[in-house]
């Protein structure tokens, strides 16, 4: 696990950045993107470089259940306005939220997730250590799957509703399992309310009890983190 500190979000975006432009001049095919707040400096240095994602597939990690591409709270639209409106792909695959058939559907993107081996997974970390929407006592051999958010998890993502009553309780998640099989993980996190879970991650035993503890056990991990995020290492 390579650990990379950087001054602030910003610098951690354009390193992020680097690591996907230097991939994709070695033939990558494939990204695994993550929502929220985290990500955002990265998929700002990529609407402002000048790669051509026009050749290259996404595949999101998660959706609200309930909620359709067109909703400004969904992840679908959050993608839309923060990279494929700029930045075009060939092809974006994200949950989709509102399926009749929801176990389907985790079906359905396992399948996909499976005929689009994924080069480099992005990846955040929730407070309580969660990757994806896969919450702690998530099984770390876990596929796709529809998953109850914790009342931290709503409780966090409450500033981008209107009120709590308005935060979906579940979501549509890669599985811990699902993640692990992509070949790169690039994980981001900056803040000191992130310094208990990445110490944990780095630096604690491997247990559902903090679900991103399972990338010790992958082969290729680059964490970046700021000083704050990482002052518990």
């Amino acid at each position: 696990m390579e650990i990379i500190r950087v001054k602030d979000a910003a610098a951690g975006g354009k390193k992020a950045f680097e690591i996907i432009q230097q991939a994709m001049k070695d033939g990558i095919h494939t990204l695994g993107l993550a929502t929220g707040s985290t990500p955002i400096t990265l998929y700002q240095e990529m609407m402002a470089s000048d790669l051509d994602f026009s050749e290259m597939t996404s595949v999101n990690l998660d959706e609200y259940v309930g909620l359709g591409g067109e909703d400004k709270q969904s992840y679908r639209y959050f993608m839309n306005e923060n990279l494929f409106n700029q930045k075009p792909f060939k092809e974006t695959f994200v949950p989709n939220g509102k399926a009749e058939d929801l176990i389907a559907e985790c079906k359905r993107y396992d399948d996909v997730i499976a005929t689009h081996p994924i080069d480099i997974q992005i990846l955040g970390i929730g407070r309580n250590g969660h990757i994806g929407f896969n919450e702690p006592g998530t099984p770390l051999d876990s596929k796709t799957s529809v998953v109850d958010l914790t009342e931290s998890t709503i409780e966090a993502n409450k500033r981008f509703f209107d009120k709590i009553e308005d935060v979906p309780t579940k979501a549509v998640s890669m599985g811990i399992g699902s993640i692990l099989q992509g070949k790169k993980m690039v994980l981001m996190a900056y803040g000191e309310d992130k310094a208990d879970a990445i110490a944990g991650m780095v630096n604690g035993p491997v247990t559902t009890d903090l679900p991103a503890s399972a990338l010790q056990n992958h082969a290729d991990v680059v964490v970046i983190v700021d000083d704050a995020a990482a002052s518990k290492l």
